[in-house]
C-alpha cells in the first residue's frame, strides 16, 4: 500500500499590508486552540520546527538565536555584576530562559507564561530551542497573567525580559507605561529591561510608540537593531534601566565579562556586536528623535 502523501503548506507570513514572507513547503506537524490563541507548530526544509501563534510566526529552530542572545545578553553583560535573579514574561518556547541559564551565577529565573499549552508545544518538539531548560531547577514556571505575576512579586530582578507577541490584543496592557513603570519598581539598583519594538521598517508608528512610552519611565533607554531572517529583515530590540547603559560598555569590557562569567556556546552575540547593535541608521535615529 502506497504511503498517504504528506500535505504541504506555503504559508504567507504578512510584514505589512502591502509584503508578506512565503514559507514554502511547510508541514503541519501540530494545531489546537487553546484558551486564549490558536497554536499552530510546523516543520521547515529551511527554518526546521516553528510555531505560529493566531497566524503569526514566534519563534524557528534555525534563528531564534539572532532573537533569544541579543533579548538576554547585552541586557546581562552590561551590568557589572552577574545576574542573581531574572524574570521572562511570555517566552514559553524555553529561548530566553536557556539564554539566561548560562549564567551560573543565576540563582532563579521566574517564567511568567499566560498560556499552558505553549510550553506544553514546545517541551517535545522545540528541544533545539529551550535545550532543557524547563528542566533546570533554577527555572520557577508560572502560569498564569504575567501583569499579574509581576505586580504581586515581591523579588526584585537584575534582568526582567518580555518575550511577548505584538502590542496588540491581551499584550497591548503589557507596552504601556504604567506597566513599564511596575517593570522598573521590579528591578534592582542596576537592573535593565529588555523587550522588543517591532520592525523599524514595516512597523515604525510601533516601534516609536513603545520607545516613547519607554521614555515616558526611564532615565536610559537603549533601541538595538538586529536582523532575524524569519521576522523579515531588520527588527528592533530595546534595553531600558535607571542604572546601567548598556551603549556605554566598551567592547574590551564585553569581552572581559564573557569569558569572566563563563559564557560560551552563542551563535550571534560577541563583544564586537553588543557595539553594533546600538548603531542606529539615521532614518531610525530622527524617527525616534535621537
Amino acid at each position: 500500500m502506497a504511503e498517504p502523501q504528506v500535505r504541504l503548506h506555503n504559508l504567507d507570513e504578512p510584514l505589512h499590508p502591502q509584503l508578506s514572507l512565503l514559507l514554502r513547503d511547510a508541514r503541519l506537524l501540530q494545531q489546537c486552540r487553546s484558551a486564549y490563541q490558536q497554536i499552530e507548530l510546523y516543520h521547515s526544509p529551511l527554518f526546521g520546527n516553528f510555531f505560529r501563534l493566531d497566524g503569526a510566526l514566534m519563534s524557528t529552530e534555525a534563528d531564534e538565536f539572532y532573537y533569544h542572545e541579543n533579548l538576554v545578553h547585552p541586557a546581562a553583560l552590561a551590568q557589572p555584576t552577574s545576574l542573581q535573579q531574572a524574570l521572562v514574561i511570555g517566552g514559553g518556547d524555553g529561548g530566553t530562559a536557556r539564554q539566561l541559564l548560562k549564567y551560573a551565577s543565576l540563582q532563579s529565573v521566574h517564567v511568567a507564561e499566560l498560556d499552558a499549552q505553549v510550553v506544553a508545544m514546545a517541551r517535545p518538539h522545540l528541544p533545539r530551542i529551550h535545550q532543557g531548560a524547563f528542566d533546570d531547577p533554577r527555572l520557577q514556571l508560572h502560569i498564569g497573567d504575567g501583569r499579574e505575576f509581576l505586580l504581586a512579586a515581591q523579588h526584585c530582578y537584575d534582568l526582567i525580559v518580555l518575550d511577548l507577541t505584538e502590542p496588540s490584543g491581551a499584550a497591548a496592557a503589557l507596552y504601556r507605561p504604567e506597566f513599564f513603570a511596575a517593570c522598573r519598581g521590579r528591578l534592582s539598583a542596576s537592573g535593565v529591561l529588555s523587550l522588543h519594538l517591532g520592525s523599524p521598517v514595516y512597523q515604525l508608528q510601533q516601534v516609536q510608540a513603545v520607545y516613547r512610552a519607554l521614555a515616558q519611565v526611564f532615565t536610559s533607554v537603549r533601541p538595538m537593531l538586529v536582523p532575524i531572517p524569519s521576522y523579515g529583515g531588520l527588527w528592533a530590540l530595546a534595553l531600558a534601566s535607571n542604572g546601567t547603559d548598556a551603549a556605554a560598555v566598551a567592547a574590551t569590557e564585553i569581552k572581559k565579562r564573557l569569558l569572566g562569567r563563563g559564557i560560551s556556546g552563542l551563535n550571534y552575540y560577541n563583544d564586537a556586536t553588543h557595539q553594533a547593535l546600538f548603531a542606529l541608521p539615521e532614518f531610525l535615529r530622527s524617527a525616534l528623535s535621537l
